[in-house]
């Protein structure tokens, strides 16, 4: 795995975002606790990044679309790959006092009781990866009250890394980023999950204004929206907290607007860990993409007791 992926230098992240500013808050208000101290934004990007590189050494010792596989019984494939890279993520990751969800590990609920929460997926786009498509991602999550305050997600397949928090904005490979400003959907690239697409549940969108594009790993989907690199992405399908939470993140904190398909913004750490699907985009296509899926106009967010 090429360093360069990780472009992230460590006390050097910026508390202000180039372009478009947003309601971000201060790196003092995302505390995690370690012994009474606070932890600031870069103290968790720092930990994020390192989680990072911990699961692409870990994907470096397996080859893409030769990796056997095991099915979970009500769920999708699972390889080696994964269960090492969920070792390697919370070992790196993972300190007292805070609490972790994974696609990989037990669920334990004391995570309920944190403050701060990791939620992870080792390998979002497991089909992907084991049919060498290179869509798959690691995804990281730092999850505060309920909203996921921080992010990465990297595609070692591609050499891409985008991080970044509500403090400090979002970079891409080093570079900083924010969503499109694209204010119509006419030409808007739109990422389509490719199991939906081949179900045919994409088929009311043929012929519109839209440039719909198939990609594997919801996480990696949302984090391109949040790079910039597409103008939106939505699943109306249920998807795990894992599958999202960093993904949201990084479209929040590089400008955009996250709700779920009944209009709110999307609560994590609950009990369930089921999300009814997610919508995504750049703050300027909010009101265009609300009225062709018709979601109901946003409300007051309900509050982090709702994870419960």
């Amino acid at each position: 795995m090429a360093r360069e992926c990780f472009g992230f230098e460590a006390g050097r992240l910026s508390s202000r975002r180039g372009g478009r500013s947003r309601g971000r808050r201060d790196a003092a208000d995302l505390p995690g606790r370690r012994g009474g101290e606070s932890l600031t934004s870069d103290d968790i990007l720092v930990r994020i990044r390192q989680g990072l590189e911990a699961a692409a050494g870990v994907f470096a010792n397996f080859l893409p679309g030769s990796v056997q596989a095991d099915f979970k019984e009500g769920h999708g494939p699972v390889t080696e790959a994964d269960r090492e890279a969920n070792r390697a993520l919370r070992a790196a990751l993972l300190r007292d006092g805070e609490g972790w969800l994974s696609e990989e590990s037990v669920d334990d609920p004391s995570r309920l009781q944190k403050e701060g929460v990791w939620i992870v997926d080792p390998l979002d786009g497991t089909r992907e990866f084991i049919a060498g498509i290179p869509e798959w991602c690691v995804s990281i999550a730092w999850v505060e009250r309920g909203r996921a305050v921080a992010g990465g997600v990297c595609n070692p397949a591609t050499q891409e890394t985008v991080l970044g928090s509500l403090a400090t904005g979002v970079t891409y490979n080093g570079q900083r980023v924010g969503t499109s400003r694209r204010a119509t959907l006419r030409g808007a690239v739109v990422l389509a999950s490719r199991s939906e697409v081949n179900r045919g549940e994409w088929r009311r969108f043929e012929g519109s204004e839209m440039l719909v594009r198939p990609v594997g790993s919801v996480a990696y989907k949302l984090a391109l929206v949040a790079a910039g690199r597409a103008e939106a992405t939505w699943t109306l399908c249920g998807k795990h907290e894992w599958d999202v939470a960093a993904g949201v993140a990084l479209v929040e904190a590089a400008g955009g607007f996250v709700v779920t398909p009944d209009g709110t913004s999307p609560v994590f750490n609950r009990n369930s860990t089921r999300l009814a699907g997610l919508i995504a985009g750049g703050s300027a296509l909010r009101e265009a993409i609300g009225q062709l899926l018709a979601i109901p106009a946003p409300v007051a967010d309900s509050g982090s007791e709702e994870r419960h």
